[in-house]
């Protein structure tokens, strides 16, 4: 048995294991092999691994102290794929991104400040950069609090983001097609690229509230 060392996390409403990049083999297919393993991927409870079973908890952070004159870490996002053997390193994720601070400051790669201690982020995937606010009194991390989110029970301390040039991250374009709004088979819709490329349309368009449960779209 080979030990490596994570924390698991949640951000936002996300969870996975965050590695410091230099436990991982430096070669991406090993490394991305050995997250599949980890993870338990390719079977959709994830029973052999550290995955949930869902897409929000098969999401991996990969961190390290960062060479960019503007950030102080660099962090990759993982998303392994729960029922295929597959991963996909081509989007950001915001909500792990939201435990990339605290873990920086963990671990020693950016010194707390009190009351609050600003990490610059720098996003390997999209190359973009980010700001992040943790709050840190006393020169610790505190992850107790009153705020809440949708989708995650309870509270907790707040991290606030500050993406710096997050439009056209993946297109160069924060609207790719040139359009604020296009129409695909007769749906209107908008392409958006801020942060990830993203197309929004109306719920009703596709004969749905919006109001409809994960299990009920995907079914669809």
């Amino acid at each position: 048995m080979q030990a490596i060392p994570c924390v698991l996390m949640r951000g936002g409403t996300s969870r996975g294991p965050v590695f410091l990049a230099n436990h991982l083999p430096s070669n991406p297919a090993l490394r991305d092999e050995l997250l599949l393993k980890i993870m338990g991927s390719g079977h959709e409870l994830e029973i052999d691994g550290i995955g949930g079973g869902s897409p929000q908890t098969s999401k991996v952070a990969i961190v390290s102290a960062s060479s960019h004159p503007d950030a102080d870490v660099d962090y990759l996002f993982v998303q392994v794929m729960v029922a295929q053997r597959r991963v996909d390193t081509a989007p950001n994720c915001g909500n792990m991104l939201c435990a990339i601070g605290p873990f920086a400051i963990e671990h020693g790669l950016v010194n707390a400040t009190t009351p609050v201690t600003r990490v610059r982020i720098r996003n390997v995937n999209t190359n973009t950069l980010i700001d992040s606010e943790v709050l840190t009194p006393n020169g610790r991390v505190r992850y107790e609090g009153d705020t809440s989110i949708d989708g995650v029970p309870g509270t907790a301390a707040p991290i606030k983001l500050t993406f710096l040039d997050a439009a056209g991250a993946k297109t160069g374009r924060l609207l790719p097609t040139g359009q604020v709004r296009d129409r695909f088979d007769g749906v209107e819709v908008t392409c958006i690229d801020m942060a990830m490329p993203m197309v929004l349309m109306h719920a009703e368009a596709l004969g749905k509230t919006g109001y409809e449960t994960p299990a009920e779209l995907d079914a669809d």
